[in-house]
């Protein structure tokens, strides 16, 4: 069996690193500005976490993430190009929520890419679980984070009609 550091270098793991975190950190130029006003005027259910948890937890997951994805980049399988386009088009509608969310003021459209996210980030682990389980078990905390960040979302969106 191959190991991951011969199915992708270390340097396409540091780019695959740079580029999720990267992500992450555009998408905080939309948020930080608006969590003391517009995010903070908001009405959040009871279950929303304190705003410090945001940051960590996300940082964490842009890891696992490219973790994941590293371990298959030069996967030969049939499934490997599939596996590739989900992966860009989560990291595509992972990069839109929070402009739309935070810059646009729209929990309600927010929502809808969020939909799609779940959707696109379980077409992922799919394709990942056929080429390497432990890649796919990598995103598990990822999709139970997004799976939260949209009940979240779908109750901001509702409680500020």
């Amino acid at each position: 069996m191959e190991t991951p550091a011969s199915r992708g270098s270390v340097v396409t793991l540091v780019a695959l690193l740079g580029l999720t975190l990267g992500l992450g950190a555009l998408g905080s130029l939309a948020t930080v500005p608006q969590i003391p006003g517009w995010y903070a005027q908001l009405q959040k259910p009871a279950f929303n976490p304190p705003n410090w948890i945001f940051g960590p937890v996300w940082t964490t997951l842009y890891v696992l993430m490219a973790v994941s994805i590293w371990r298959v980049w030069r996967s030969t399988h049939a499934d490997a190009l599939k596996t590739k386009v989900a992966f860009f088009l989560m990291l595509l509608l992972n990069a839109a929520w929070s402009p739309v969310f935070f810059a646009l003021h729209r929990p309600d459209l927010s929502l809808w890419i969020i939909y799609f996210y779940v959707g696109a980030l379980a077409l992922l682990i799919r394709h990942l679980w056929r080429q390497d389980r432990l890649a796919a078990a990598l995103q598990f905390p990822h999709l139970a984070w997004v799976l939260f960040a949209t009940a979240l979302n779908s109750a901001i969106a509702s409680l500020n009609k």
